[in-house]
């Protein structure tokens, strides 16, 4: 069944657009996406979304075997993000808005077939020129577990598996995009694994609203205005604003790159959680049907082990992570993108 979305072009009025990239700038700086969580006591030794960059290595964005070695391929995904608000954290003042607008909730309410929409969560990525997005679906959230205190490669097995979608809040995404940045294009599989790419320019002022937890969706690469990518540190890397429409890539004190505002990738995604009625809505809101991490874990060693996948004892968390990932999320047949 194809997934329905809306195209929104334009989008918001002029003004607001304009307001958008201000939020960026008024925000300062930007980290790698790749320390924005962390797996603590299960698979801490893989990256976040090793779902996603694994099968980038093997596939790249087209389908084709992957020509970067390693550390060019974690420099291409290794995008900058931050969160603006979730929920009543609000993070970037002046965002406020266009959480809370109208069209968005009224849009996903024609997206997801329910009528509570509750805005959610609203962050910005930032992609420099030679970086693209891994084909991937969102981190999808479930009562009790979210990407606050559950790794998110985890929430994504657990949405791929089936076995928690009684916990499930559905959400509606807005991916809008600001700027004047040349490709990255979102390319998406609205016809699922077995379905033709397509793809929408990331044109400044315009957007799509779809269920992004479902639909297998990727960024096509950023033009490359520059000779290479620089090395990124999870750790220390930041992209800072430094006025006059300039932003510079920084390694603590050590100058990796500058960049000008046309050069940069930036969209801002708004999330909303989609509940069918006030009972379900409630029912997130209490607490009281919250899932534990060790309830998630055994649910899915006993579905492993009955259908043969695990014998045994439970592997080491490293490989129990890997062989989750392995066994629930199937990847689209990546084609490549047309001429």
């Amino acid at each position: 069944m194809r997934a329905h979305y809306n195209h929104l072009a334009p989008f918001l009025s002029a003004d607001d657009a304009n307001t958008m990239l201000r939020l960026a700038e008024h925000f300062g700086s930007f980290g790698p996406y790749a320390n924005e969580a962390e797996n603590d006591g299960i698979g801490e030794e893989l990256p976040q979304r090793f779902d996603a960059a694994f099968n980038y290595i093997a596939h790249g964005m087209d389908g084709s075997e992957n020509q970067d070695d390693m550390h060019t391929a974690a420099a291409r995904t290794n995008y900058f993000r931050e969160t603006y608000a979730y929920g009543e954290e609000v993070r970037a003042p002046g965002v406020e808005p266009f959480m809370n607008h109208p069209a968005l909730a009224e849009t996903a309410r024609k997206i997801s077939g329910v009528e509570r929409i509750v805005p959610a969560i609203i962050f910005a990525n930032i992609l420099i020129p030679g970086q693209e997005l891994a084909v991937h679906t969102d981190v999808p959230e479930f009562r009790g577990a979210n990407r606050k205190v559950t790794p998110q490669w985890l929430l994504v097995t657990m949405l791929h598996s089936g076995l928690f979608d009684e916990w499930r809040i559905p959400i509606t995404t807005c991916v809008s995009w600001f700027g004047k940045s040349k490709g990255g294009a979102f390319a998406f599989y609205p016809e699922g694994t077995d379905g033709p790419r397509e793809a929408i320019q990331s044109d400044h002022n315009s957007a799509i609203v779809i269920d992004t937890d479902r639909v297998f969706h990727g960024v096509d690469r950023v033009a490359e205005t520059k000779p290479k990518l620089p090395p990124i540190n999870n750790k220390t890397a930041r992209l800072h604003f430094m006025g006059d429409d300039k932003w510079q890539l920084r390694n603590g004190d050590e100058v990796l790159g500058d960049y000008d505002w046309s050069e940069l990738r930036y969209s801002i995604s708004w999330k909303g959680y989609c509940f069918k009625d006030e009972t379900e809505e409630n029912l997130w809101r209490s607490g009281s049907d919250d899932l534990s991490i060790e309830f998630i874990l055994n649910r899915i060693e006993d579905d492993l082990r009955a259908q043969g996948v695990l014998t045994g004892a439970r592997p080491d968390p490293t490989a129990f992570a890997t062989m989750m990932v392995n066994h629930y999320i199937r990847f689209p047949k990546l084609q490549a993108a047309a001429e």
